[in-house]
């Protein structure tokens, strides 16, 4: 084997120390590569959980998504994985804080006066808590399209929520209504987060609680007490009128009935009576003398019926005899 050559004009320790080193950069080598290679391997291979998906970067550019398991990459450096949880739900909170939730969620003491204290229509303050809720639709876009995706989000929504309630009055807002803020809410801060490619959609705006601000808690309860008592003697008034208008509304249907009846019981009767002296008349025409005998016949017995003494003479007779016992009940 040849010897390898030494410089003559080193002195003999360094002499010795260069030939230690060329011995081990040689081993060097031998550890490096093996090394290297066991780094490739277990850099090349990475995994995706269930509720994730991988944005790969092949030296800074978008290269592929990948969904969870296992896959491969080019190892040192040249692609590279970003992880997103693109299946889980997460939310936003404004106007208060969750520190710890559970069967018993704990709520931060710190006051957030600055989110949740929005100004009505009405020139009237009201201090509002709710949340967002949302998922990573595009992961690339979350990521790469827009520097800080999430604070984004709390903007636009918290820039939303001014305007809407801005709109209204200090009672829809606190009454009837927070379903249709919600809704509008959530409609008007996806548009924008689509708008500025923020890769989120919104799925739900919560308003957890509204109420007045405390500096005015206690005049705002006073002016709803009176509310609630003006409509109790409104609601009083109208059970008044419901009992008392349709009760006599029916007196007067009643009395125009019986009205309306007892015409037509007249009219009728009247009707009658001429239709019977009419037929009576007719009658006479065709025979006078027979029609008037019996009508005097029948007044007669009509008459007679109420007389208690009756003397019934011929007309010759120019006096009563005295022999008469007139005092005998029912003599003839």
């Amino acid at each position: 084997m040849k010897e390898k050559p030494r410089l003559t004009n080193l002195p003999e320790v360094d002499a010795k120390i260069y030939d230690t080193f060329s011995k081990a950069k040689g081993k060097l080598v031998y550890i490096i590569i093996p090394l290297l290679c066991v780094i490739a391997i277990f850099s090349s291979f990475f995994t995706i959980a269930p509720a994730e998906v991988g944005v790969v970067l092949r030296f800074g550019k978008e290269s592929r998504t990948v969904t969870p398991g296992l896959h491969f990459k080019l190892p040192f450096g040249i692609e590279t994985v970003y992880k997103v949880e693109r299946e889980r739900q997460f939310k936003e909170e404004f106007g208060f804080r969750t520190i710890r939730a559970g069967i018993k969620t704990q709520y931060s003491t710190k006051s957030f006066i600055e989110e949740s204290l929005l100004l009505t229509g009405d020139l009237n303050a009201a201090e509002i808590e709710w949340i967002v809720q949302y998922r990573i639709e595009n992961p690339y876009n979350f990521l790469f399209k827009i520097r800080k995706p999430v604070q984004t989000l709390r903007d636009i929504n918290e820039s939303v929520m001014r305007e809407i309630v801005g709109d209204r009055t200090i009672n829809e807002v606190l009454t009837i209504g927070r379903e249709e803020i919600a809704i509008e809410a959530m409609e008007k801060t996806q548009a924008l987060a689509t708008k500025y490619e923020t890769g989120i959609k919104v799925y739900r705006v919560v308003l957890q609680s509204v109420f007045p601000p405390e500096r005015v808690k206690a005049s705002f309860n006073e002016v709803n007490q009176a509310q609630q008592e003006r409509q109790k003697m409104i609601n009083q008034a109208q059970q008044e009128y419901n009992k008392i208008i349709p009760r006599a509304k029916g007196e007067a249907t009643k009395m125009i009935e019986e009205a309306e009846g007892y015409k037509l019981e007249r009219v009728n009767a009247a009707e009658g009576n001429a239709a019977r002296f009419n037929s009576i008349f007719t009658e006479y025409l065709k025979a006078p003398e027979v029609t008037k005998t019996r009508i005097y016949l029948e007044t007669m017995e009509s008459v007679l019926k109420t007389v208690d003494h009756k003397i019934i003479t011929e007309k010759e007779i120019m006096g009563m005899l005295p022999l008469y016992d007139l005092s005998a009940k029912g003599t003839k």
